[in-house]
């Protein structure tokens, strides 16, 4: 069966994959064949992702139009393509006005264009060791695909099969993560790797940090969604985290092409991605107006669950949640304790425990008894020197030395007084003592 071809008539289906063959082929270029049925959809796919202006909306009203991505580059490409696409009628016009159309001129153009430099595009995408999954393809998450228009095409960078688990729970929170946040997310991540779930985050600094190193630490699998391209990486400060999860066997993803600068509106779609990839969203620390709460409302939305940590009453970082928390009574959850998270997210903690005694032995090597009590004081959340002496009851000096010696050796980071767990204490859910 053929498709619409670029001058209105049906286009055999050889004639348009020779058509897509010879248009990222270039004058003598090629690139290494692809034994994989789906690629040459998938080329195409990716070729009109990276074009700029062409949004969701408007894909799909390209596809509903012309059946195929390679249908319409071939058709971009024919005189008086630029005037056909831009005629594109909506997938649902209004029954007043008949909708507005959803391919300005100028985007357009731009596909036409991008159909003259396909192999250019593709070629960005795989120098970058990219994998790309069409919504089309098996492979393709299928509680991505359960949701209101998934994306079309994600960026991989990693292995794809982390983003396909049984089990995968959101970790998220605000970016001026309290060191009591930070811990508790950590916590949280590290019990639900040992419950054999996936930890997905936005890789954001604060509480989608904690969350990702947590997992790594204790030997989990974490995806990373981003807001932006994988070449314009957001933040750059956590490039070295990126490349830990792929090392860890996880996956940093993205629906934008390599190219395309984060920017405020591309953080809420990539929300939508964070909460469409799991069962359920924990929310660790919220202000008033803090992204994360975007991801708990695309969570409900989407008919998954949704978690809240609540924290003091007076506490910035705790607004947003208590707030969500009282909207929102009868379809969030407020998180009442990590086991008893666990037990609602219906998970249970391996047999073994293999990754609670991985972060404690790699914790307590070379430390000795009081500095373990130490470092468990300030696991469970005594900040100040005088909260850790009251709680460990030991003289002033001790617990000083003690804490001049866990931050040399990376356990403990000090800021204006206040102590928080660092390296592998941060995802440890307690410390017992040396034998």
């Amino acid at each position: 069966m053929g498709v619409s071809g670029p001058r209105g008539q049906d286009l055999p289906e050889a004639d348009l994959e020779a058509w897509f063959a010879r248009s990222v082929a270039g004058r003598g270029a090629s690139l290494p064949p692809v034994p994989d049925p789906y690629a040459p959809e998938r080329d195409a796919w990716t070729v009109l992702t990276a074009v700029n202006g062409l949004g969701p909306v408007g894909f799909a009203a390209l596809l509903g139009r012309f059946g195929t991505g390679r249908a319409v580059l071939a058709a971009a490409s024919e005189a008086g393509g630029v005037a056909r696409l831009a005629a594109t009628p909506p997938l649902e016009p209004r029954s007043e006005s008949g909708g507005r159309r959803p391919i300005a001129e100028p985007v357009a153009a731009a596909i036409a264009d991008a159909a003259g430099t396909a192999e250019r595009t593709l070629v960005r995408v795989r120098g970058l060791g990219l994998n790309v999954l069409t919504v089309e393809e098996p492979g393709y998450p299928s509680r991505l695909a359960a949701i209101e228009m998934p994306p079309h095409v994600l960026f991989v960078h990693g292995d794809a099969r982390a983003l396909v688990t049984e089990h995968a729970v959101a970790v998220v929170g605000t970016r001026r993560a309290t060191s009591m946040g930070r811990t508790i997310a950590g916590r949280i991540s590290v019990e639900l790797t040992a419950a054999g779930a996936a930890v997905v985050s936005g890789l954001a600094f604060g509480i989608d940090g904690a969350a990702h190193e947590a997992t790594l630490r204790a030997g989990g699998t974490t995806v990373a969604v981003i807001g932006g391209g994988h070449a314009v990486l957001s933040p750059r400060a956590h490039s070295r985290l990126s490349t830990a999860i792929v090392a860890g066997g996880g996956a940093v993803v993205s629906e934008l092409a390599p190219d395309v600068e984060p920017t405020h509106g591309t953080f809420p779609r990539r929300n939508r991605i964070i909460s469409g990839l799991t069962e359920a969203t924990v929310v660790v620390e919220a202000p008033a107006r803090s992204g994360a709460l975007i991801t708990a409302s695309w969570a409900l939305e989407q008919g998954r669950e949704c978690f809240l940590v609540p924290g003091p009453l007076d506490a910035p970082a705790s607004a947003g949640c208590l707030a969500f928390l009282r909207e929102f009574e009868h379809s969030a959850h407020l998180v009442a304790g990590i086991p008893q998270l666990i037990a609602d997210l219906g998970l249970a903690r391996t047999a073994d425990g293999s990754a609670h005694e991985a972060v404690a032995a790699a914790t307590l090597q070379g430390i000795g008894r009081t500095e373990a009590s130490i470092a468990g004081h300030v696991v469970r959340g005594h900040v100040t020197v005088d909260e850790i002496v009251a709680a460990a009851q030991l003289p002033v000096a001790t617990v000083l030395a003690a804490l001049a010696m866990l931050e040399g050796r990376g356990l403990v980071v000090g800021v204006h007084g206040r102590f928080r767990p660092a390296g592998t204490l941060l995802g440890a859910p307690s410390i017992p003592r040396p034998r």
